[in-house]
């Protein structure tokens, strides 16, 4: 499986982005896909989960209310709408899959998905 996340950039405070993340593979359908980051000097995070049904949603409390996460089945993509950007938000996005869906706890544990994209860096400036 290749995932190729693209969508970042420069955003405003305030702004909205939106990433995508294209699964190459055949098992899209079956699979969970999660959005982490990695700001820099920290560690990577969670930010939000697609079940692979995609009728779930999780997301980390840095992003409730503000991101959302869908998924395109018969384009093979999951999406992340960023909305109400901050400058903490600035960081390189990674989408991943995990295969046969997540279940509860393991949508938020990376070491639980098992193909990643390259990243795409979201700045947002003040």
């Amino acid at each position: 499986v290749q995932l190729q996340a693209s969508g970042g950039g420069l955003g405003q405070a305030g702004g909205s982005l939106r990433l995508s993340c294209a699964h190459s593979g055949s098992t899209f359908n079956s699979d969970a896909m999660g959005w982490f980051r990695q700001a820099p000097g920290k560690e990577r995070e969670f930010v939000a989960a697609s079940s692979w049904t995609g009728g779930s949603a999780y997301y980390a409390d840095s992003a409730k209310g503000r991101f959302t996460i869908s998924r395109d089945d018969a384009k093979n993509t999951v999406y992340l709408q960023m909305n109400h950007l901050k400058p903490e938000d600035t960081a390189v996005y990674y989408c991943a899959a995990q295969h046969y869906g997540c279940s509860d706890y393991g949508c938020y544990d990376e070491d639980e998905y098992d193909d990643w994209g390259q990243g795409t860096l979201v700045t947002v400036s003040s």
